[in-house]
């Protein structure tokens, strides 16, 4: 099983509208307030602009919100624009300039930014309804009126690009299991279920099985029965629908950052770490044996994909052996490799990984493709499936938890793989930071599993 791919370029609207709206920020403070604009303001400006739209969700606008949420939005960050210009000027004492300059900058530069982003939004609306472009994949479950209801709605709103697969509303006990075989024989982007109609278990492998495959569940309450202010409401004209929180990993925003964080870091340590230690193990590994300097397996990695992991060589070369794990007393070992692993320097040029993209540096540690089958019949199989929904890691929160090395018993891999779902749904960059921390410290302390 494998998560299915996104088609089209609908996710590089948004960031490409982001763009657009930095650029005009940046041109009117260079011709509206200039000379006073300098290298740090932009900076200074850049940066209030990302955290303001952050706060008060500017760039929150999806295919059904409406004119006026919108118009919100572009009246709350026209408030932060003019509480962050008149900080910045307050405190680095530019007094010449005016208040009414302020003011002139900051009405044209958002009068300019709505008006584009109105625009985005009439243009999707009137390209999905001439072009059949943009749209979402829609499966709807469930018998109740709402469920009608939103057929309806979807059917008549078309400018809105939802696009029904699939309707399970019918007056049937076979309703969810139809709808679910449904959804596995087909692409879906997003599912529309009445959750009181079912069961506790099959709602549950409905959650697990979108979360793991990429897939939008939001949930049709039935108003009279349900109280819906528990979980985020959205409203498709008068009708609630119930939404399951995207995890942290699913906003284009935290993996770019993620990223980059990945690619600075595993450059620091390529060029400050590996440039000269590379040359040392070298001459080290090749004086006590026989074999090339590292050791180059396959893994598995976002989506099941396959990729070759470099580790430096810390067992003696021999033919092709059926135990891949290393034991405590292991006799393939070497006496550096023994130090190598016990101090997990045997895993540094996994930064090259990094580097490609084949992984990060927090995250599911990957496993050895013939493994990977036999440890997802011991746990939930979603579970397994949802932890390859990331790039896999150097270190993880599994790793510094204890679960690391050779699986003994099914609780090994069991807990393993409930941490790094832990991590994926919890993830944060001060959790990534903490686990960094965590993985230095027991480098120093080490671990029972370290050998």
């Amino acid at each position: 099983m494998s998560i299915k791919p996104k088609k089209g370029f609908s996710f590089l609207i948004r960031p490409l509208v982001v763009g657009i709206d930095l650029v005009a920020l940046c041109l009117g403070a260079y011709f509206l307030l200039y000379p006073s604009s300098n290298y740090l303001y932009f900076g200074y400006l850049i940066s209030g602009w990302l955290v303001g739209a952050s706060i008060v969700k500017f760039y929150e606008v999806y295919r059904f919100t409406t004119i006026v949420k919108i118009l919100g939005y572009c009246v709350k960050q026209t408030l932060v624009m003019l509480l962050l210009t008149f900080a910045y000027l307050g405190i680095v004492k530019l007094h010449n300039i005016s208040s009414i300059e302020v003011l002139k900058f900051v009405l044209i530069v958002m009068s300019a930014i709505s008006i584009n982003k109105f625009l985005v939004y009439a243009a999707l609306r009137k390209y999905r309804l001439l072009f059949n472009g943009n749209n979402r994949s829609v499966l709807v479950i469930g018998h109740t009126k709402q469920t009608k209801e939103l057929v309806s709605f979807f059917d008549r709103k078309r400018n809105l690009g939802y696009q029904i697969s699939g309707a399970f509303t019918e007056d049937s006990d076979d309703n969810f299991n139809n709808g679910f075989k449904f959804l596995k024989e087909n692409r879906i982007d997003e599912v529309y279920c009445a959750v009181n109609e079912n069961g506790d278990d099959l709602v549950n492998d409905l959650v697990n099985y979108c979360e793991s495959n990429g897939i939008v569940l939001k949930f049709v309450p039935d108003v009279e029965r349900i109280p819906v202010t528990n979980l985020q409401t959205d409203y498709y004209d008068y009708i609630p629908v119930l939404s399951v929180p995207k995890m942290p990993l699913h906003f284009q925003a935290n993996i770019i950052l993620k990223r980059i964080i990945d690619i600075i870091l595993s450059l620091l340590i390529i060029v400050g770490i590996l440039s000269w230690l590379i040359p040392l193990l070298f001459i080290i590994i090749k004086l006590e044996s026989k074999g090339p300097l590292f050791f180059i397996h396959k893994r598995n990695g976002v989506n099941y994909g396959e990729f070759w992991c470099y580790k430096f060589r810390s067992l003696k070369v021999q033919k092709e052996h059926d135990k891949l794990h290393v034991s405590k007393e292991d006799d393939r070992v070497t006496k550096i490799g023994r130090f190598l692993r016990k101090t997990s320097i045997d895993e540094l040029p996994q930064f090259f990984n990094v580097l490609l993209g084949d992984m990060s540096i927090v995250g599911p540690r990957p496993h050895i493709p013939r493994y990977t089958n036999a440890y997802a019949r011991k746990i939930d199989k979603y579970q397994f499936v949802f932890r390859h929904s990331v790039r896999p890691g150097i270190t993880g929160l599994a790793q510094v938890r204890g679960y690391r090395g050779e699986v003994q018993s099914d609780a090994d891999i069991i807990g393993r793989i409930r941490h790094d779902v832990f991590y994926i749904e919890n993830w944060s960059i001060l959790m990534d930071f903490k686990i960094i921390f965590d993985t230095f410290i027991l480098l120093f302390k080490g671990q029972e599993k370290a050998y």
